[in-house]
C-alpha cells in the first residue's frame, strides 16, 4: 500500500469515513484474485488522488458485522462516501481503472481534478511477450512461457479464467477423477501461472493494439511493449438478433446459467439450444427450475451422448424439437414470452415462461483488432501449425482461432504449442 492508503477496522469506520467529508472504501479479502487485480489500481489510484480524498481498506472477513450492515457481500467492494451518505456506484469484482476515476472524481470539484490529472504520468513497459486473453489458451501459453523464463505479460479486459469461468462443472477435462467447477479449474490455471512468474493486467480497458509493432495500451497509461503476442481472446454466445432480445438482455434473457440460474429456483424457463453447452447447461437448471422447456430447430440434439443421457433421466424437461424462435416479449418481471415457430407446420405460438437461457453457440472476440489478420469465412483468426498468424511474431490460440473442436483440452494444446514455438524462436 502507498501512503495515502490507510487500513482500519470497523471501530475506526465512525470516524474514518462517516465523520470524513468524503472517503472510497475498499472491502478486501485474502486469496481473493479480484481483490489482487484491484490493489495495483486503487494504490496508483491514491498517488494521484490520495491528496483530496482519503483511501480505505477495510479486511471484509475480519469486519463481517460491518460488511453485512453495509450490505457487502463479495470482495472486493468499493463504496464512495460523502457527508457520512453512500453515493456513486457500487463496484464489485472486475473492478476497471476508469470506474474508478470516475467515482471519484464525481466527489471532487473541477480544480481538483484537473490538479489530480496533472499527476498522471504514461508508463512504457517492455516484456518478451503480451497474452491478450486470460482463458485456459492464454493462461497455458503463459505457465509455458514462464516456466522457460520468457517475460511474460497477461492482459485481460475481464477476470483471468475466460468463459470457463461462468461454466457449472467440467467432467472431461484429464487430471480429476471428479467433475470441476469452471470457476475453479480457471482459478488453478490462474494461480499456477502466477506462481511461475506471469505478470497480470486484469480487468483493465485495452486502448489500442498495434500487431505490426507489437504494442498494448491499456487503462490510457501503460503501453506495452513485446517482440511476441499471442492473441487468446476467445469467444462469446452468439445472439439470435430476435426482436427484443437486445432490450430484455439482463432483463428476462440469460447467457449463463451459472450465473442466473440460482434466480429461478421453483420457476418456469426456456432454453433455446440443442448443441452441448444447451444441454449440459440444462442440466445444471435443472437443479433450481420446476420445469424447463427446450427449443431447437433440428430434429435431435448435437450434444455429447453423456449429456444426452443425463437430460432424457430428467422428469422436468419438455423438449419442442424442429421448433425456432421467433421474437422475445417482456409482460412482467418474471413473465416473459417467446413466440416460436413450428419448422414443419409453420404454426406460431407463444410459450409465457419466468425466464429464458440462450445458447446457440459463440462468436469470435476480435474487435480489438482493427486490420490485418486472416480470418477464416466464420470470423474466426487463421494460424499455422506453430499457432503463427500471417503477421509475423503474432499468435492466435484458443476459442478465438479457426479449427474443428472448441474445447478446453485444445485451447490449452493451443498455448502449450504457441509458447514453445515462441521459446525457441527468442
Amino acid at each position: 500500500m502507498t501512503e495515502f492508503v490507510k487500513e482500519i477496522t470497523a471501530a475506526d469506520f465512525q470516524k474514518e469515513v462517516l465523520d470524513a467529508p468524503r472517503a472510497i472504501v475498499d472491502f478486501y479479502s485474502t486469496e481473493c484474485p479480484p481483490c489482487e487485480a484491484l490493489a495495483s489500481k486503487y494504490d496508483a489510484l491514491s498517488e494521484i488522488y490520495g491528496e483530496y480524498v482519503p483511501f480505505i481498506k477495510i479486511f471484509r472477513q475480519g469486519n463481517r458485522e460491518l460488511a453485512t450492515e453495509l450490505d457487502v457481500t463479495g470482495s472486493p467492494t468499493v463504496l464512495f462516501y460523502e457527508k457520512g451518505k453512500i453515493v456513486g456506484e457500487k463496484l464489485t469484482g472486475g473492478v476497471k481503472r476508469s470506474d474508478l476515476m470516475k467515482n471519484i472524481e464525481a466527489l471532487l470539484s473541477e480544480k481538483e481534478i484537473e490538479s489530480a490529472r496533472k499527476k498522471i504520468v504514461p508508463v512504457e513497459t517492455e516484456t518478451d511477450v503480451v497474452i491478450l486473453g486470460g482463458g485456459p489458451a492464454g493462461l497455458t501459453a503463459g505457465i509455458y512461457l514462464a516456466q522457460a523464463h520468457v517475460k511474460t505479460i497477461l492482459v485481460d479486459t475481464a477476470l483471468p479464467g475466460g468463459y470457463v469461468a461462468t461454466t457449472h462443472q467440467v467432467s472431461n477435462y484429464p487430471g480429476f477423477i471428479d467433475a470441476q467447477q469452471g470457476v475453479m479449474l480457471s482459478h488453478y490455471m490462474s494461480e499456477q501461472a502466477k506462481a511461475n512468474g506471469v505478470e497480470f493486467r486484469a480487468a483493465v480497458e485495452v486502448n489500442s493494439v498495434d500487431l505490426e509493432g507489437r504494442t498494448v495500451t491499456i487503462d490510457g497509461v501503460e503501453t506495452i511493449h513485446a517482440k511476441r503476442v499471442v492473441i487468446a481472446t476467445g469467444s462469446r454466445p452468439r445472439p439470435l438478433g430476435l426482436p427484443g432480445e437486445n432490450e430484455y438482455r439482463g432483463n428476462g434473457i440469460s447467457y449463463c446459467a451459472t450465473c442466473d440460474a440460482k434466480y429461478f429456483e421453483g420457476k418456469d424457463v426456456v432454453v433455446i439450444g440443442g448443441g452441448n453447452s444447451a444441454v449440459e447447461e440444462t442440466l445444471f437448471i435443472a437443479k433450481f427450475a420446476k420445469k424447463i422447456t427446450m427449443v431447437h430447430q433440428f430434429d435431435h440434439f448435437q450434444a455429447n451422448k453423456v449429456a444426452q443421457d443425463s437430460l432424457r433421466k430428467l422428469d422436468n424437461v419438455e423438449v419442442l424439437f424442429e421448433h425456432e424462435p421467433r421474437e422475445f416479449k417482456k409482460y412482467a418481471t418474471m413473465d416473459m414470452g417467446v413466440v416460436v415457430e413450428n419448422l414443419k407446420t409453420k404454426e406460431m405460438k407463444e410459450l409465457r415462461t419466468n425466464g429464458i437461457f440462450v445458447f446457440v453457440g459463440f462468436l469470435p472476440n476480435i474487435e480489438m483488432f482493427k486490420e490485418g489478420l486472416e480470418l477464416d469465412q466464420w470470423g474466426y483468426l487463421m494460424a499455422n501449425n506453430d499457432m503463427e498468424t500471417n503477421i509475423k511474431g503474432v499468435y492466435a490460440v484458443g476459442d478465438v482461432k479457426t479449427k474443428q473442436y472448441r474445447q478446453i483440452t485444445t485451447a490449452v494444446a493451443d498455448g502449450t504449442i504457441a509458447a514453445i514455438a515462441i521459446s525457441k524462436g527468442l
